[in-house]
């Protein structure tokens, strides 16, 4: 089967960073789904391992952690999907990844992807809104149809993460949503999606939020570049507030949330499938429901560039832009 993937761990502008592979298709496991993979999107995660995590010599590592595809067979323990299904999904890392034309997936992770949006749309979707989802409502703890009166800060407003947090925050809570962005047209964008409020976060937050008549925030979802915004988060977050941090960095020192007795909450969307939690299934269940509200037109696409087929001189470029930290929405990619 055709797929894209790579021997060794170099630079994006290595034409070997990224190669046209073919490789043996998988076999489905268990509660495995094998599905023939229409589209996908890149997110950071793609750019951080392929920099950093060299495969086994003489081996490919294959990434991408979201795909739309059709169902073509299903392991022997599968109970919620059949041959035909059109499915959404982000994966495990700790498995290969889905940039290829044939792809396994555990059926707890995955849903019927949203009917309304065609593949490379859907595409967009899967482990940002994991991610949104989680930080939101697990790790923030807002209840659905709560926040009456509270604000929530969400750093980097127009990323894939921000595009899709915005969306869930003002669909599901009743929280005022204060985006950052640095751009006109990243600040239209988060405007476009819910945003009430927009701020740009090249200046300091702190000032930013008092020029818009806010102040403190109850709350704050860092999601990216945190080291360099935490001095202003903490700043900006009332006493006993929230932190939700899902970038990575060297350190993180949280003894300056002492004083305002500030929690702080790391979010990892793989975390679920990488140990196989007990509750494993709540992000395919969770998937589910954001196809509805999708279907529904309560949440829109985040799909914001599409490069074309998938192969590795596009997926080169798409890794390109994810880098520059430009990115708006999401990449998609489409058939091979």
């Amino acid at each position: 089967m055709k797929a894209v993937g790579y021997h060794q761990a170099l630079p994006i502008d290595n034409p070997a960073s990224l190669e046209d592979l073919d490789l043996p298709v998988p076999q489905p496991q268990a509660r495995d789904l094998l599905v023939r993979v229409k589209a996908i999107s890149v997110n950071p995660v793609d750019t951080k391992v392929r920099k950093n995590a060299a495969p086994e010599a003489g081996q490919a590592k294959v990434l991408g952690w979201d795909a739309v595809g059709t169902v073509e067979a299903v392991g022997p323990a599968v109970k919620n999907f059949k041959p035909g299904d059109r499915v959404y999904y982000a994966g495990s890392i700790t498995r290969p990844g889905a940039n290829s034309e044939l792809h396994v997936v555990d059926e707890r992770i995955a849903a019927v992807a949203p009917r309304s949006l065609d593949d490379a749309q859907a595409a967009a979707l899967p482990l940002t809104t994991i991610t949104a989802y989680e930080l939101l409502f697990d790790r923030l703890r807002v209840p659905k149809g709560g926040g009456a009166g509270q604000t929530l800060l969400i750093t980097g407003g127009a990323g894939g993460v921000g595009s899709i947090l915005i969306q869930l925050a003002r669909q599901l809570t009743q929280l005022r949503v204060i985006a950052t962005a640095s751009r006109p047209e990243t600040r239209e964008w988060c405007l476009a999606l819910g945003a009430h409020t927009v701020i740009d976060h090249s200046k300091p937050l702190a000032a930013g939020l008092k020029a818009a008549g806010i102040g403190e925030v109850d709350m704050v979802a860092s999601l990216t570049q945190t080291q360099q915004h935490y001095a202003q988060i903490i700043e900006s977050v009332k006493p006993q507030g929230q932190i939700a941090v899902i970038d990575d960095m060297p350190v993180l020192d949280v003894m300056p949330l002492k004083t305002k007795c500030i929690s702080l909450h790391w979010e990892m969307m793989f975390t679920r499938s990488r140990f196989e939690t007990p509750d494993m299934a709540r992000q395919g269940e969770l998937l589910a429901e954001v196809a509805e509200l999708v279907d529904a037109g309560r949440i829109r696409t985040t799909a914001n560039a599409s490069f074309g087929t998938i192969n590795a001189a596009n997926l080169r470029k798409a890794h390109a832009l994810i880098e520059s930290g430009k990115a708006q929405g999401k990449v998609v990619l489409e058939g091979f």
